[in-house]
């Protein structure tokens, strides 16, 4: 092969397709993927998930909710955002904390969502996180594999510290599932 041949040869697979862009017209750029605007953006909700790590101390993690697909429930009402969990037997309940409750340090008794109605409360876990909740907030308790705090501020408690915010009462929902709790898992909701 003579020499001129093998440096045509090179360039062409050096430069991909340089010969043949010459010969043909240039092309148009692909057109840009464009979001569908014909349906709303999902909804971004958070909850909060009081959870226990694997040495038995509770954090406060806040967790996003944004698996939401866009169904009806019950046809012909119209479509809703929905993000079902896996089925599970539970306990609804209402409870009034009367004004002034204080939950001391505890653990939760089983996971439970709570959903405060009316009022507000905090909740602080053992790394001393402190979040306060009133209508509409979201907070999963799973701290049911803590142990005694060896040290610290906190040396002997266990679970959680929880109380009403100002002089009233607060009413909370509280849904307990009868699945085991599970550890080292901040946000497996999601």
């Amino acid at each position: 092969m003579s020499m001129r041949k093998t440096l045509m040869l090179a360039a062409l697979l050096i430069l991909p397709g340089m010969g043949a862009r010459a010969a043909r017209p240039p092309t148009t750029p692909a057109p840009a993927i464009l979001p569908d605007t014909t349906q709303p953006a999902p909804p971004q909700r958070v909850y909060r998930h009081l959870w226990a790590d694997d040495r038995g101390v509770s954090h406060i993690a806040t967790c996003p909710v944004h698996a939401f697909f866009l169904k009806s429930m019950s046809p012909p009402a119209g479509p809703q955002w929905q993000d079902p969990m896996a089925p599970q037997m539970a306990t609804i309940m209402m409870t009034v904390q009367p004004a002034h409750w204080n939950g001391t340090w505890h653990p939760d008794p089983r996971p439970q969502w709570i959903i405060p109605l009316q009022g507000r409360w905090y909740v602080r876990a053992m790394d001393g996180t402190r979040v306060e909740m009133g209508p509409g907030d979201i907070l999963f308790g799973e701290d049911q594999a803590v142990r005694p705090m060896p040290h610290g501020p906190f040396r002997g408690k266990k679970g959680h510290d929880a109380g009403n915010i100002g002089d009233g009462p607060v009413t909370l929902m509280v849904i307990q599932s009868d699945a085991p709790p599970v550890t080292n898992q901040p946000c497996r909701y999601n």
